[in-house]
Formats: C-alpha cells, structure tokens, sequence
C-alpha cells in the first residue's frame, strides 16, 4: 500500500481495523492465509474497500474460509455462490478459490499446511513468489501474489516508514 492508504486508513470506517491489526502482520493460521488470498483473488478489477464491504458475506458463502470445507465445493455450491448477491459473483475467481483450496489442503500432505509450504519457500524475492504462485495456484499474478504476500510480512512494503502500525511490526 502506499504512504496515502496508511495516512487515510486509521480513520476510515471500512479500512481502519484492517490495516491496524491484520495488514502486514504474519500469521500461521490456515484459515486466515486461505481467506486473504481468497479476499485477494476476489479484490482482482475491484477496490479493496468493497473487498472489505463484502467480507462478512464472502465469509459466510465460503464456509468460513475452511479449506477441507471449500475443496469440496461442487457445481451445487457454484451455482450457490453464483446467486449469492451478498459476494463478488465472478464465475472464474469462484472456480479458482474452490480450485486453490483443493491445493492447500495437498499442502498438508506435503508440507504440513499452507504455513509451513510458505516458510519453506521464504525468502523469496517478489518475481520468484509470483512465479511459484502461477505455477501452483489459480488467479494468482503479480498483483495478488505481491499483495497477499505483503498482507502477511512475507513480502515488504505493507506500510510506509512513518505509519505507527508498520513501526509497531517492525518492533
């Protein structure tokens, strides 16, 4: 984000709790990492703000966010989601989250969970990430990588050098 987002958010009414307690800040937690960059894929052509206007609903046709729950997801909770005027109804960022949950829940499997597949790849420099990315995920280039990526402090750049939150994080 720029210095303009960490100057504008902490008084904003739909952005300032992202970016005061989850924007740059790391977690290990399968279902936050599936939800951001479900959040991102979503975002992709759309302002964030709405992104966020939407996160209650999204998290609510996704099943919370549980991976196990939308790998499983079929062309009846495609049709769901599709209707679903609460969410960002786009047929193919739908069919990609569904897909990327089928390959978070293989991480497992060979890596313990999606944390652990990221810290086993970290430090990776930004074109490197977007490039495993691509390769591994659907719908994910350099914007939504890129983004995820600093969402979580893998990746630099979440906050300018003067915002109070990214002076927190770096503490």
């Amino acid at each position: 984000m720029s210095r303009a987002y960490c100057e504008m958010a902490p008084d904003h009414p739909v952005h300032a709790s992202y970016h005061g307690t989850e924007y740059g800040f790391h977690s290990a937690d399968e279902t936050v990492l599936f939800e951001r960059l479900a959040m991102e894929i979503m975002q992709a052509g759309l302002s964030w703000e709405i992104v966020l206007k939407k996160r209650k609903a999204l998290n609510k046709a996704f099943g919370r966010f549980r991976v196990a729950t939308v790998a499983g997801y079929g062309a009846m909770e495609v049709k769901r989601l599709l209707a679903d005027e609460g969410i960002i109804r786009n047929r193919l960022k739908i069919a990609a989250i569904i897909h990327n949950a089928g390959v978070v829940l293989e991480m497992r499997k060979t890596h313990g969970g999606f944390s652990a597949w990221l810290d086993a790849q970290h430090p990776l420099g930004k074109a490197e990430w977007v490039k495993l990315f691509k390769k591994t995920f659907k719908f994910t280039g350099g914007e939504i990588t890129g983004e995820f990526l600093m969402s979580l402090g893998y990746l630099p750049g979440a906050h300018w050098e003067g915002c109070a939150v990214g002076k927190k994080l770096a503490n």
